[in-house]
């Protein structure tokens, strides 16, 4: 390893990150077929930009023709706690780990900005820094970087880290010591598949957005399937399922970083507070979430999913003084809650 490729390893450990591994921008050339195929597929569903930014999400050399070197950094956000136990309490909603704390947006990319100083500073060059809401490749370059491979859920895993980490890159015209990409090591396993509950794998390595919860209940717009509304369970923001069956996960790294420590509000969220937000009280909750930018009328669709799937009676006056709401998808999710939950009754009556 050469001498400023070593510091910055070093210097990014002390940052917070708890890997770092270095490949070119061309090293992804597999990724404008898998691209394109995917959006044929439609399977990205309402997420437009995906689409309207293929050029550069397929090659990340046309996003910064400079750039010579790629920076691939990984940042852990274990849970303390089984992300899953929420599941089976349907008078709570499940909201993914990464979303029960700070906004890693905000926090990784201070910390990808102070590396990318120091590599100025010592190294000389140029930079530019990325923290998933630009069209990089992230994962293809992690994989290519050896930071970790994409599972069959088409997440980043590490045999180091398991599947609980963020990443970020730093871009750079420097030409540094490349790492070798790492291989797959899911061999036989097809937990994450299995566990799904909407079956929104095709196959292994593929995903179609349009039936993952993560996707429905933070990028779709508008009411959901009424399919799938059933099968969301109690998931409000985002799924951590097949993550969290992920074998792999017993190398996971404690997260370091407190901010991404679960809020003791965001842990179990009693479903009836969470309906009645209005769009002040919504912004107020979640300043400084993730959550905060989907807004009042998709969480509150949401919630009102979830009120639908408790089978609960006490929680269908909530419902019902939501069927009216100014916002028709809210007012569209609650009469469906107030129907399930008539029907949930009928079907006791009936036993």
């Amino acid at each position: 390893m050469d001498e400023l490729k070593r510091r910055l390893v070093a210097q990014t450990l002390e940052e917070g990150f708890d890997a770092c591994r270095i490949c070119r921008p061309w090293d992804v050339p597999h990724v404008p077929g898998r691209l394109a195929a995917f959006l044929a597929e439609g399977r990205h569903g309402q997420m437009g930009w995906l689409a309207e930014r293929a050029h550069w999400r397929g090659a990340p050399q046309a996003l910064w023709p400079e750039a010579r070197s790629v920076i691939m950094l990984a940042e852990s956000y274990t849970p303390e706690s089984d992300p899953m136990a929420t599941l089976e309490r349907p008078d709570v909603g499940t909201v993914s780990v990464y979303a029960r704390g700070r906004d890693y947006h905000d926090v990784v990319k201070k910390r990808l900005k102070r590396v990318a100083r120091w590599l100025i500073a010592e190294g000389g060059g140029e930079v530019k820094v990325f923290v998933d809401t630009a069209p990089v490749p992230e994962k293809p370059l992690g994989q290519a970087a050896g930071l970790g491979w994409q599972g069959k859920h088409t997440n980043l895993l590490s045999r180091e880290l398991g599947n609980w980490f963020f990443i970020g890159s730093v871009f750079t015209t420097l030409e540094l010591e490349t790492d070798p990409a790492e291989s797959d090591h899911c061999g036989s396993c097809r937990a994450c598949l299995d566990i799904c509950p909407t079956e929104a794998f095709p196959a292994p390595y593929q995903l179609d957005a349009r039936r993952c919860i993560s996707y429905l209940t933070i990028e779709h717009r508008g009411p959901v399937d009424e399919e799938l509304r059933a099968k969301m369970g109690n998931r409000i923001y985002g799924c951590d399922d097949c993550l969290a069956v992920c074998p792999w996960n017993k190398f996971a790294l404690a997260a370091r970083e407190a901010k991404y420590h679960a809020r003791e509000d965001l842990t179990a969220p009693n479903l009836a507070e969470l309906a009645q937000l209005d769009d002040a009280g919504f912004r107020a909750k979640f300043s400084g979430s993730p959550i905060k930018r989907i807004g009042r009328g998709r969480f509150v669709r949401n919630v009102l999913y979830a009120i639908g799937n408790s089978g609960l009676p006490a929680l269908k006056p909530v419902a019902q003084g939501l069927c009216d709401d100014p916002d028709a998808t809210v007012a569209d999710a609650a009469r469906w809650a107030v129907e399930r939950l008539n029907h949930a009754a009928n079907g006791l009556e009936r036993g």
